[in-house]
């Protein structure tokens, strides 16, 4: 689970409504599909996935990666 700042208004999938600057607990696959909809920002984080940078000694070790 991971903690976000809603971006905009959110309505998840029980029917709860969320507003704009709540902070909220949320699943890897709905924190995807919150930020492909501009829901929450991805300035100043720190993902690693399969197109992200990274930092030096933190690859990405996910479906698209290779392990050393």
């Amino acid at each position: 689970m991971v903690y976000v700042r809603l971006d905009k208004d959110w309505t998840d999938g029980k029917g709860n409504g969320h507003s704009a600057g709540e902070m909220v607990d949320v699943d890897a696959g709905t924190l995807a599909q919150l930020q492909a909809s501009g829901v929450v920002g991805g300035e100043g984080t720190d993902w690693l996935g399969p197109t992200g940078g990274g930092k030096e000694g933190t690859d990405w070790l996910g479906p698209t990666g290779t392990n050393p």
